[in-house]
């Protein structure tokens, strides 16, 4: 399922599906999911995360009053427990072993282009790592999920211009991360 079909389920439930925890979880877990990813929660980290949105979510649905969308609640919150998430530097230092599937088998890029691949993402990685996770976020749904302003727009409940303000505002940053980075790595120190 793509970051747009998550958007479009999650875009078409209103505050009515709130009545409990479990109707929220149904409806939005996925929504949930993506949004911790573009605040940068590691994969192997992303299932205590998701409890954790849930476990605020239960915690305050009785105060959720209907103001905003619901998608829009919960962003908010996923922006929170990723933020707690960094801040605890909840970061595992093992790697889990992958199973050995048949499509890496029948895969047919060599070690080579698959390190690279590797190499790309984990520099992306820590490029973003050093953005704030508003901007983060806003340069995920954009650049890499690609997303229309008007979606993001509505997923983060401001007004389109906003998104664009906000998006020139995170482009900046990357580009400033990206620029250290470079320094650094020139100077020996990755």
């Amino acid at each position: 399922m793509t970051a747009i079909d998550v958007l479009d389920k999650s875009g078409t439930e209103d505050c009515a599906a709130a009545s409990s925890v479990e109707d929220v979880y149904r409806a939005h877990s996925e929504f949930v999911w993506v949004c911790l990813q573009r605040f940068g929660v590691r994969e192997r980290d992303l299932d205590d995360a998701l409890q954790e949105v849930f476990v605020v979510v239960h915690q305050r649905l009785v105060t959720f009053r209907g103001e905003a969308r619901i998608t829009t609640w919960l962003y908010a919150i996923c922006l929170r427990v990723a933020a707690a998430h960094r801040r605890r530097g909840h970061v595992r230092r093992e790697l889990a072993v992958h199973d050995f599937s048949e499509a890496a088998a029948l895969d047919q890029s060599s070690p080579e282009d698959d390190f690279a691949l590797q190499q790309k993402q984990h520099i992306l990685s820590r490029i973003l790592d050093e953005l704030d996770l508003e901007k983060r976020a806003l340069l995920v749904m954009f650049e890499i999920d690609e997303l229309a302003c008007d979606e993001i727009a509505t997923i983060l409940g401001v007004p389109l211009g906003t998104v664009y303000s906000r998006l020139h505002a995170a482009r900046k940053a990357f580009e400033k991360a990206v620029s250290r980075y470079h320094a650094r790595t020139r100077g020996g120190c990755q």
